[in-house]
């Protein structure tokens, strides 16, 4: 785990016994420290707060303060070499500690001292306390490692807003947002969802609603870029380039089928073929919806056997036939097109080199891969060779796991073009692209979100690339074992240290990939991306500080959660998005449940008290 930022509070444990650091069970003028128990119903373990020493020098130095009585962690190079916790004096260098992480061990640290490099152990062991004191460094010694457990998160709940129905003279029903005691403008009230409400009877799990089930090859949401759809996915998309997300869903037999948005948070009752499927369609084939030539209008493209094959939208918003030749014979399933699987071989469209066209670009067993399209919209073939080397799924090419190992595209330099971020078993690495489009050989950066720090999976741990900042360069989010991690991007392809930023929506605060999902979206319109997370009881935000930092969670919607009494959604059967389905930019909720499209309305700013 990285080291927290001071104003997350945290115990710390020791490894070999189990026990918190703290004061005796009967504190005495000493201050003295020691590890022990604190059993349930007695007082709670003392809590500490991280603050960096700056300027940083040889190392970044901490001051480490008890979170109650504003006490330090003190040296006060005492025979016996005990520690104690002080009244803190601005720049003593006996009341300041690096933190060491423990080799090939996730989450464990070495706490030493910034005067002479002695770590913090245990003294004999007592019957009660066990006193804490310096030693000189032993890896052997496993008292002298330390586990850092964040405090439990403060979760607060928004206020909801409910609908009630309305019926009209001619027959047709809709809804309003029915008074209640969140509409009155009082002190921290401000909605941020409204309740959980039925508008399509269609596209759900139940058979009444087209007993919709998801058997094809197609990737859960979790934050790649381009996600690609199999059959039976359904998702939300702009399928006209109106702004407003309809509803899109593949198939058996009829292909992508739509319901297209209201624009007033409801869908039309009568499902439309959007693009029908190609002779040779099989269950293999991968489905998306993209604007490949920068026309404001998304094309269909598959993934299918024989290659990619793209079928263009008109001005009058039909897909052209799904059939002919690929526009090229790359990419695909079947061996005549390379043998691209889904569970290894990731895919994506992507403008590569900023020209406004989509290109495409993957991932293989040899390593990367890409197709150019140029002004025609025609793809150039693909070489005998990887232009990479690196990030592909053979030994020879990194080992790279499609389900522990996630790779994307982002621009980290700011210059137009994208380069490859990758998480390996230990850490990060970076491809930059240069003006001539060649990637550079792969670059280890941080020691941070890998299977060797603890992020043992892709679906577990998800990791994303967005800039927390306005204006600032591309940063690393991800959801670790401790909660939300943060590392800043520099804008030259590299990251600071990452930093714990949020002691929820991780491994230790209950969220597991199995019951919920976690996503980046900006809830608020300010630019930022704020945290969703769809947990037990609903929907959890926490909203961006616009700094690389969040606020502690809101329940802001009591639907589209785990438990019973919030809807009883599962992963694997009930897809839920985040899209603006009204047009007013704003991201709204929406899911795919048992009985058909469950819709909550973003109200933020609407109903912003101040």
């Amino acid at each position: 785990m990285p080291v927290p930022i001071e104003e997350l509070r945290l115990e710390i444990v020791n490894a070999a016994t189990g026990k918190t650091l703290g004061a005796k069970a009967v504190p005495g003028a000493d201050g003295a420290l020691v590890v022990r128990d604190f059993p349930a119903g007695g007082p709670s373990p003392e809590q500490w707060q991280f603050t960096p020493v700056k300027p940083a020098q040889d190392g970044q130095a901490y001051v480490i303060r008890n979170a109650v009585s504003g006490k330090v962690l003190d040296n006060p190079a005492a025979a016996d070499r005990g520690v104690r916790q002080w009244d803190a004096a601005a720049g003593k260098k006996a009341q300041q500690w690096h933190v060491v992480p423990v080799e090939g061990e996730a989450g464990l640290y070495f706490i030493e001292d910034a005067t002479d490099g002695a770590v913090l152990d245990l003294a004999a062991p007592a019957t009660d306390d066990t006193r804490v004191v310096l030693r000189e460094y032993d890896d052997s010694a496993e008292s002298q490692r330390w586990r850092f457990v964040p405090a439990q998160p403060e979760r607060t709940s928004d206020p909801v807003l409910r609908y009630a129905p309305l019926s009209h003279w001619n027959g047709r029903r809709s809804w309003r947002l029915a008074r209640s005691a969140a509409l009155r403008p009082a002190p921290s009230a401000a909605p941020s969802f409204s309740d959980t409400l039925l508008v399509l009877k269609q596209f759900g799990t139940d058979q009444d609603a087209g007993g919709w089930k998801s058997v094809g090859p197609g990737r859960s949401p979790g934050g790649q870029l381009g996600r690609w759809a199999g059959l039976g996915d359904r998702f939300l998309a702009d399928t006209t380039g109106a702004g407003a997300a309809d509803i899109v869903g593949l198939k058996p037999a009829k292909g992508a089928v739509t319901s297209s948005s209201r624009g007033d948070g409801t869908f039309d009752d009568a499902e439309r073929v959007l693009h029908q499927p190609a002779p040779s369609a099989s269950p293999k084939d991968l489905w998306t919806l993209a604007d490949m030539t920068g026309v404001g209008r998304p094309d269909a493209v598959v993934l299918a056997a024989d290659g990619v094959r793209v079928s263009p939208q008109d001005k009058d918003g039909r897909f052209a036939p799904a059939g002919g030749e690929p526009v090229l014979k790359a990419f695909g399933h079947g061996q005549q097109a390379g043998g691209w699987l889904a569970d290894k071989h990731p895919r994506f469209l992507a403008d590569t080199t900023s020209s406004g066209r989509l290109d495409i670009v993957g991932f293989h067993d040899d390593g990367l891969w890409v197709s150019l399209q140029d002004e025609e919209g025609k793809f150039a073939p693909i070489g005998d060779e990887a232009v990479l080397r690196a990030f592909g799924h053979d030994e020879t090419a990194g080992g790279w796991r499609a389900d522990k190992h996630p790779r994307f595209l982002v621009d980290t330099t700011g210059d137009g073009r994208l380069d490859i971020v990758g998480f390996h078993d230990d850490g990060v690495w970076v491809s930059l692209q240069d003006e001539a489009g060649t990637f550079a050989d792969p670059l280890y950066f941080l020691d941070d979100f890998g299977v060797g720090q603890g992020w043992s999976s892709a679906a577990e741990h998800p990791r994303f690339l967005v800039a927390t900042t306005d204006g600032g360069a591309v940063d690393i989010v991800g959801f670790g074992p401790q909660g939300v991690v943060v590392a800043r991007g520099r804008g030259d392809g590299t990251f600071e240290p990452s930093e714990l930023v949020l002691n929820d929506f991780g491994h230790a605060q209950g969220w597991a990939s199995g019951k919920h999902l976690r996503l980046l979206a900006d809830v608020t319109g300010d630019g930022n991306p704020d945290i969703v997370g769809f947990g037990d009881e609903g929907v959890w935000v926490s909203h961006s500080l616009g700094d690389g930092q969040f606020e502690q969670a809101q329940l802001v919607c009591r639907g589209f959660g785990y438990n019973e009494d919030a809807g009883a959604w599962r992963v694997d059967h009930h897809p839920r998005f985040l899209a603006d389905i009204t047009g007013d930019g704003r991201v709204d909720i929406i899911g795919f449940g048992g009985p058909g499209v469950y819709v909550a309305r973003n109200l933020y700013r609407r109903f912003r008290t101040r």
